[in-house]
């Protein structure tokens, strides 16, 4: 491999932080601790919701998600939904902005980066793009293919696939983990880049489907960290940096179900049957499966529970009664993916004053006429609904006398821009992001945790190598996602964007702001492309 001229290597780690690093042993993460106690490492600050789809597009932009317009999984017109795609990041990233000035990057794995921007260098894209996506340039993926072996974003099986065991899903995790870096190694070769950034989602992952399995978290993080020391063997960059967009810890109070909440206080009515609350999670089979995908509709099976729905017999009544007389494994089998979703009672958002739209967006959506299609609250009465919601949100308390909610605010706290319009207008921050909330109609408030480990907001910034200095990090010891665009910017010399809602961390020295065109809008190429997927939806029956 010949030497490469990376100056600043930016490795993300999904839900990585310092208390998850620090149950880790020194020798099942060596590479990701000699960067932490030779250099700086200090908690890093999320953002709201302090989730994947929104969160990496605000560290690699800079930019709260009211600027750059991703406030979840998912994205609206109207009541309906698509799953996020790069078109929904309306502001530059850190790779278009070194483009600019003539510093070439290789970008691997990133979330939201489907489809690619063209720069001098390579992308790669990651989570929540197609399993075979369009990277830059064009036939990029074919050659790393050719150059490594298999290459995949999504794993083979899906969670609820009982022909997979435990030890399998573990290899397919580690060899995911492995193409990352061995993607990575292969395109700084080729294109000998000077800023490099390399994603790893397994260390997120890993905790959703095996609930804190600390044996799997082990095991991916041993991996993760020996793809990180190949890649600093092979790459040698002059500064290394690590970032995360959340943190990981346990969720041990309850499970808050906050539209049932809402239909007992007038807010939110309910239907049967329909398309479903909205979620990524239907989408993301299909996704895996390599479609491209960017909506779900439901197939004739789901639809037939839709319809049973409105005359009483909802997918939920129906699996409690088989669980009663202990036939939960017949209940399992013979269910169909996503039954459950069109089987139940759903908010009625046209019909309603306010609802959670989906529980990753951590608020509450206020039914505004002249914003949404059916919109029920006239403009005038926008603030004394939304003072409503805030008070008696507020005051949600546990079974156990503790409050649900650490903060409830106005979005104006959290979200500001020209994308202000895409986030909740009351945003529900759980008390310590201990509680679960749930969007779900299923009867009584409170329930256990859904996942006993899910995000916390401190995840971990750490950085060692050429112009770092440890001692800066005193001067800001708590910084935010938001920083990290205009410090690896800054590391590089290059002036960050005067739109970024982040300072840079005192680590490196600043390079200053400078003025930069507004985000251009979606380009014919990438309209033509969107209108190509829908059409081959349609031809598959997923779209009417």
């Amino acid at each position: 491999m010949a030497e490469t001229n990376l100056d600043v290597l930016l490795v993300g780690i999904d839900a990585g932080c310092l208390p998850v690093f620090d149950r880790l042993c020194d020798d099942d993460i060596p590479n990701i601790r000699s960067i932490c106690d030779d250099g700086v490492a200090a908690p890093l600050e999320s953002q709201m919701p302090p989730w994947t789809p929104s969160a990496w597009p605000s560290l690699y932009t800079g930019v709260n998600p009211g600027k750059h317009g991703v406030c979840g999984f998912v994205t609206y017109d109207g009541y309906d939904f698509h799953v996020v795609t790069g078109n929904d990041v309306e502001e530059h990233s850190i790779w278009s902005l070194l483009d600019d000035h003539g510093v070439t990057s290789v970008v691997v794995n990133v979330p939201v980066t489907h489809p690619p921007e063209e720069i001098d260098g390579a992308v790669l894209p990651g989570f929540i793009g197609p399993e075979d996506p369009r990277c830059h340039p064009e036939g990029l993926l074919d050659d790393v293919r050719d150059a490594i072996g298999e290459y995949r974003v999504y794993p083979t099986y899906s969670r609820e696939d009982s022909d997979y065991t435990d030890a399998q899903k573990m290899e397919e995790y580690t060899d995911l983990v492995r193409m990352r870096g061995e993607a990575f190694r292969y395109l700084a070769d080729e294109n000998d880049p000077e800023f490099g950034f390399v994603q790893f989602q397994k260390p997120d992952t890993v905790f959703h489907e095996f609930e804190g399995d600390w044996n799997k978290v082990t095991t991916v993080y041993q991996e993760t960290d020996r793809q990180i020391g190949k890649i600093l063997d092979e790459c040698d960059p002059d500064t290394v940096m690590i970032a995360s967009d959340h943190g990981m810890g346990p969720y041990d109070e309850y499970e808050f179900r906050v539209n049932e909440f809402l239909r007992d206080e007038g807010f939110v009515k309910a239907t049967r049957g329909g398309k479903g609350m909205p979620s990524w999670n239907p989408i993301q089979e299909e996704l895996r499966e390599g479609k491209e995908t960017t909506t779900w509709e439901p197939n004739t099976v789901e639809r037939m529970a839709a319809t049973a729905a409105k005359f009483g017999f909802t997918a939920h009544r129906i699996r409690t009664a088989l669980e009663k007389v202990g036939l939960a494994d017949v209940a399992r089998q013979y269910a169909p993916k996503n039954v459950a979703r069109t089987g139940n009672e759903q908010v009625d958002f046209e019909n309603s004053t306010a609802y959670m739209r989906a529980r990753t967006e951590l608020g509450v959506r206020i039914n505004l006429e002249g914003r949404e299609p059916e919109g029920v609250v006239p403009p005038e009465k926008y603030d004394d609904v939304r003072e409503a919601l805030i008070e008696r949100l507020s005051g949600v308390q546990t079974p156990d006398g503790d409050p649900v909610f650490e903060e409830v605010a106005p979005r104006e706290k959290y979200f500001h821009g020209k994308n202000v319009e895409n986030a909740p207008d009351v945003v529900t921050i759980p008390n310590d992001m201990g509680q679960f909330l749930s969007a779900q109609l299923l009867g009584d408030y409170f329930a256990p945790p859904n996942e006993p480990w899910n995000h916390k907001l401190d995840g971990v910034f750490a950085a060692k190598g050429e112009g770092v200095d440890p001692d800066g990090i005193e001067e800001r010891p708590h910084p935010h996602l938001f920083d990290v665009a205009p410090t690896v910017m800054s590391a590089l010399g290059i002036p960050y964007s005067e739109r970024m809602d982040g300072e840079v961390i005192p680590v490196v020295e600043d390079a200053g702001a400078t003025s930069y065109p507004e985000h251009d809008e979606m380009d014919d190429a990438a309209v033509e492309e969107e209108e190509e997927v829908e059409e081959r939806l349609a031809d598959l029956g997923y779209m009417q």
